[in-house]
């Protein structure tokens, strides 16, 4: 890992440097390519602070702490920069796998028009219907961003459902009877 350290009010000593560079180097298995990663050592009175950036494979994490020695502040923003970027990698592993799964999708949709055989796909939801009046499932609908609600009509004791239409007014479907 390419690493350049700088020091604020504090003297740059090898050991503080030799320390943060062996310390970097166990991120180096964590990365498929080359990183950087820029350090900043300071001391202002009593606050020691460590502040280190590490950009490398379209990721880039920063961390500062501060502490009453810098060793310990070096260790703690160490494994803050682990966790950072351990959760990053995971994410980029997910899209990988979301991307994957697209592309499987549309290869699948691409050899089923070719077959001329359709597969739909049924999400089931269970839905908690609680009795309440038309005008207030109109109102909860007001307060919510969804297109329709399914309620349980209080006087009729049937399900129906409202739903927005597109002129801004409400429909309402409801079982004959």
């Amino acid at each position: 890992m390419q690493t350049s350290i700088s020091f604020k009010n504090v003297d740059s000593s090898e050991h503080l440097k030799s320390y943060v560079s062996e310390k970097l180097n166990r991120f180096d298995k964590l990365f498929d390519n080359p990183a950087t990663a820029q350090v900043v050592l300071s001391v202002e009175k009593h606050r020691h602070t460590a502040e280190i950036h590490i950009t490398a494979d379209r990721l880039t994490i920063t961390g500062k702490e501060e502490t009453g020695d810098l060793y310990s502040a070096i260790d703690m923003v160490l494994d803050k920069l682990e966790t950072q970027l351990k959760r990053g990698k995971q994410k980029i592993r997910e899209r990988r796998t979301i991307a994957k799964g697209q592309a499987r999708a549309i290869r699948e949709e691409q050899t089923a028009g070719a077959d001329e055989e359709i597969r739909r796909e049924v999400r089931i939801e269970t839905l908690d219907t609680k009795p309440m009046d038309v005008e207030e499932a109109v109102l909860q609908m007001d307060m919510s961003a969804r297109d329709f609600l399914a309620f349980l009509n209080a006087r009729s004791s049937q399900i129906n459902v409202i739903y927005r239409r597109k002129d801004g007014h409400y429909g309402l479907l409801q079982p004959p009877g």
